[in-house]
């Protein structure tokens, strides 16, 4: 299982010492959500965030690409230090080419889908990518309550990877606590993106600790 702090929730005034925060507390990925304010309605961080935090951390950066139009972006995110690039299902006919790209670039695949998208709309790319992203909540913001109605989609998603023998991760992001992920384990999912649940929390390797035993616990067995 891997477990990743959404840089979203932390202290946008300390982003170096919250990142190095994370890998200190036993976070095995960084989770970097990038938001143009047009794919969502909201405005993060660009690559230059990225490529400062890069020097300072040996964590995995998985970056999820909310933008419009991530074809612009994907060179210059993978230089600044991104190790997977995550782009959007909803991109519809843009999303072959994207994925091609990611993988030329030498870089890893991720794809997502938001909640009203059915999961159909992944399943010809699933033997391409290496993370499939559920996304609990409608994206755009951080804070927001968990969707349970997203669960059977992470079911499935792992019935699929078992009956076909794919190996790509099943990822949730979206009021993910300790409850929640629990409840996505149950499902399938094995990685997990938590941001205010992390990052909000005085002592943040407690709080990961307390997340990785209980998704271990419930965890879905093959």
């Amino acid at each position: 299982m891997i477990i990743a702090p959404s840089l979203l929730a932390a202290d946008f005034g300390k982003l170096a010492s919250e990142a190095g925060r994370a890998e200190r507390s036993g976070a095995d990925w960084l989770h970097l959500d990038i938001m143009d304010g047009h794919f969502v309605p909201n405005i993060s961080f660009g690559p230059e965030v990225v490529s400062v935090l890069r020097p300072q951390s040996k964590l995995f950066f998985d970056v999820h690409l909310m933008c419009s139009r991530p074809e612009s972006l994907l060179e210059t995110f993978l230089k600044a230090g991104a190790d997977q690039l995550i782009i959007h299902a909803e991109l519809t006919d843009k999303v072959a080419d994207l994925i091609w790209k990611i993988k030329k670039l030498g870089c890893k695949a991720g794809l997502a889908l938001n909640p009203p998208t059915p999961l159909a709309t992944v399943e010809p790319f699933l033997d391409q990518i290496d993370l499939l992203l559920v996304m609990t909540v409608n994206p755009g913001f951080g804070g927001q309550s968990f969707m349970y109605e997203c669960l059977p989609k992470v079911q499935q998603a792992w019935e699929w990877r078992q009956s076909r023998g794919l190996g790509y991760r099943i990822e949730v992001d979206g009021g993910i606590d300790n409850n929640t992920a629990i409840e996505c384990s149950r499902m399938g999912a094995d990685t997990f993106v938590s941001g205010t649940g992390l990052f909000r929390k005085r002592n943040i390797k407690q709080a990961i600790h307390k997340m990785r035993e209980g998704v271990e616990k419930h965890r879905k067995r093959s």
